[in-house]
């Protein structure tokens, strides 16, 4: 089994990669599934991800990332999609507890009446589709380091030409995209604040 603490040391952002190298459907949908394991507020899944692992696609893609060559060369490219309207996943995500006898349905009415109350805000739905889904990009890019490949969170693209070219819904907010694949060159070591600047324990 791979140690986790190795995984989260050694992952960085890499973005150099083979073009050749080609990661099937079948261990992408692998590790997207480990991917939805992350959590999330109330459990409601902020997630939809779009997946470009066809060089045709990956080139209208291109343009989309400022011209990154990585968006071309990696395996595949992941856009993870934040969800404004999480809140219509209550009945698929609570009902199956519900049923099995895990939660009462008065439970689930009252956690129902929070969220939609919650949700009332667009700035509520807004802020949870980018924490949620960010949860599951970083799990994301530790499952694949796990399963021997290398990715880069990419931020740096146009969201709206994104949304346009590829017909996305405007239920769902593009956060980030993640390329994936088998680098050429090790990715450079990027240094870190110092422990004692970004931890406070409180008195």
């Amino acid at each position: 089994m791979t140690n986790f603490f190795d995984v989260a040391t050694e992952r960085r952002s890499t973005k150099v990669y083979d073009p050749n190298h080609k990661i099937s459907r079948e261990e992408l949908s692998k590790m997207l599934e480990i991917t939805t394991k992350a959590p999330s507020a109330w459990n409601l899944q902020h997630w939809k991800f779009l997946v470009f692992d066809e060089k045709q696609i990956q080139e209208k893609l291109l343009p989309i990332a400022y011209n990154q060559q990585q968006v071309l060369e990696a395996s595949a490219v992941i856009a993870v999609l934040g969800d404004l309207e999480a809140n219509k996943n209550v009945d698929p995500v609570f009902n199956p507890a519900v049923e099995a006898g895990f939660m009462t349905q008065e439970i689930k009415d009252a956690l129902n009446a929070q969220i939609q109350g919650a949700y009332q805000s667009e700035q509520v739905a807004r802020d949870a589709a980018f924490s949620n889904a960010s949860l599951a990009a970083m799990q994301f890019m530790l499952t694949a380091k796990a399963s021997g490949y290398d990715t880069c969170p990419i931020g740096g693209f146009n969201p709206a030409a994104l949304v346009e070219e590829f017909s996305i819904s405007d239920r769902y907010v593009p956060v980030m995209l993640i390329t994936i694949g088998k680098p050429l060159q090790e990715a450079r070591p990027s240094s870190r604040l110092p422990l004692e600047s970004v931890v406070e324990f409180v008195k």
